[in-house]
């Protein structure tokens, strides 16, 4: 096993992760049906009822099986994976998040409007922020989880209608109204991503704030700085 490896059992499964990839190692049935087979040639060929009789097939059973454990390989698949925080609700969470990420993007990519588009690219932005700051710091999971389920969705949601209009050309009172609304509001949206981001920092600016203090005590306690 290799440094930073973790390995765990997962549905009769050996499981071994390593950063950014997991690899699932399925030990191979034939030596069970090797034993099973010797079970059968034996009670075939021998009187198994009796106690001797018995032992020596299940000897050879055991021997078998040992034999074809060492004769047949273990079958390992090996895939990358997006996220690998070591808690697999926050990976399944992130893993979301960047879904609809995908699709802002691709949707930024077919609607046209300037604008909107520039909002849209604040919050690509604030997710790629907000993956990254709780991939590193999966304790802050929590904060965003609202995010993900409710906030995030809903705008892409809306924005996947306002890209269907646009490319139907849809016209009419309610159409251009819905366009107008979105239009308008999408700078409000990609303000709240972004504030999303930053509230993932206010512990840490309150942090260095307290440490700030502390050290600037300790520098004036030694003279070192003017009072």
């Amino acid at each position: 096993m290799f440094p930073g490896r973790e390995k765990a059992g997962r549905n009769g499964l050996e499981v071994e992760t390593t950063s950014k990839w997991i690899e699932v190692r399925r030990k191979s049935v034939l030596p069970w049906y090797f034993a099973g087979l010797i079970w059968l040639v034996g009670a075939a060929v021998l009187p198994i009822y009796q106690l001797w009789a018995l032992a020596v097939t299940a000897v050879l059973s055991v021997a078998g099986f040992v034999l074809a454990r060492k004769v047949c390989p273990d079958t390992v698949t090996r895939k990358e994976v997006p996220f690998m925080t070591g808690k697999e609700d926050v990976d399944e969470m992130l893993n979301l998040i960047d879904a609809k990420k995908r699709e802002l993007h691709a949707l930024n990519v077919r609607i046209e409007d300037a604008p909107l588009s520039a909002a849209m690219d604040r919050m690509e932005k604030a997710c790629e922020g907000i993956l990254r700051e709780v991939e590193q710091n999966p304790d802050k999971a929590s904060q965003i989880r609202r995010f993900a389920n409710y906030y995030l969705q809903d705008a892409v949601k809306i924005l996947t209608l306002y890209a269907e209009l646009e490319e139907k050309g849809v016209q009419g009172e309610n159409a251009a109204s819905v366009r107008a609304e979105v239009a308008q509001n999408a700078q409000t949206i990609a303000t709240a991503f972004e504030n999303q981001l930053d509230s993932l920092f206010a512990m840490d600016a309150m942090d260095i704030s307290t440490d700030l203090e502390v050290l600037k005590g300790m520098l004036k306690g030694q003279g070192l700085v003017d009072r």
